[in-house]
């Protein structure tokens, strides 16, 4: 699934637009008209984030996003399930997660269960590449993906290992610390950072953390095949409901849709 997301964004010589939703902010039903609400404007991929209480790589949007969504009491298998009823409707969801809901879970059963939902795969940023091995095997033998970070600091032979491992895509994380829109990325060293990245593999490469305007989606240029959002996107429908939070949805990715031709 992500394999031809990526490959009908680069037929129409674009980047891919990676939207992150966190599942059940403020509630199940909202996050449902916001994920039909972005595959209609067109994104090409959602990660679908599930509510966890020590989110380390989360900024402050979305750790708020996550505790809105605790006390809705969405779980993981709340958000599975929200995955299998949008399966045939909407973009490719991959899942963003943390391990401990993972490993309380069980992981082959995460796996099993998420493949029967619909689900793309996994992203779990506090799984080091040393310790993925038992979750990345679980995911492959239920046809999932398990996209990999590198961050900025990260030595180029261990990026090299990163994106061997990685499947579906590489998250090339734009600058150190955690997701928010209030530092924009420093796009010269973003730019060196793909640079190297692409001399060691051909897999597509994704750009995240920063990312908030349609300026900053031209500024990733062409190194880079897709571009992850969401702080941002949260902030602009922060507050409501159902429809209401879905046409705020529309209209705030519209700019940076437009944006995703690469130049």
């Amino acid at each position: 699934m992500l394999d031809d997301a990526f490959e009908r964004a680069r037929a129409e010589k674009r980047l891919a637009f990676i939207p992150y939703v966190m599942a059940g902010d403020p509630d199940v039903e909202t996050t449902e008209a916001i994920l039909l609400a972005l595959s209609d404007a067109g994104a090409d991929v959602i990660e679908l984030g599930v509510p966890y209480s020590d989110p380390l790589a989360d900024g402050p949007t979305i750790a708020a996003a996550g505790q809105r969504a605790l006390r809705s009491a969405t779980d993981l298998r709340g958000v599975l399930a929200l995955a299998w009823r949008c399966r045939e409707r909407c973009a490719p969801i991959v899942l963003f997660t943390y391990y401990n809901p993972v490993y309380q879970f069980g992981v082959e059963r995460f796996a099993r269960e998420a493949a029967a939902a619909g689900v793309a795969g996994a992203i779990v940023p506090d799984v080091a590449l040393d310790e993925s091995a038992e979750l990345r095997a679980a995911l492959q033998a239920q046809g999932l993906t398990m996209p990999l970070l590198v961050a900025p600091s990260t030595p180029r032979e261990r990026a090299a290992r990163i994106v061997d491992a990685a499947t579906g895509f590489v998250y090339v994380v734009s600058r150190l610390g955690v997701t928010g829109t209030g530092h924009a990325p420093d796009f010269a060293p973003l730019r060196v950072q793909l640079a190297s990245l692409r001399e060691l593999t051909n897999k597509p490469l994704a750009v995240g953390f920063g990312l908030s305007r349609p300026q900053d989606v031209r500024d990733v240029g062409t190194l880079a095949d897709g571009v992850v959002v969401g702080s941002a996107l949260i902030d602009a429908y922060a507050g409501a409901r159902g429809q209401e939070a879905g046409t705020r949805v529309r209209d705030f990715v519209a700019p940076l849709i437009a944006a995703l031709p690469a130049s």
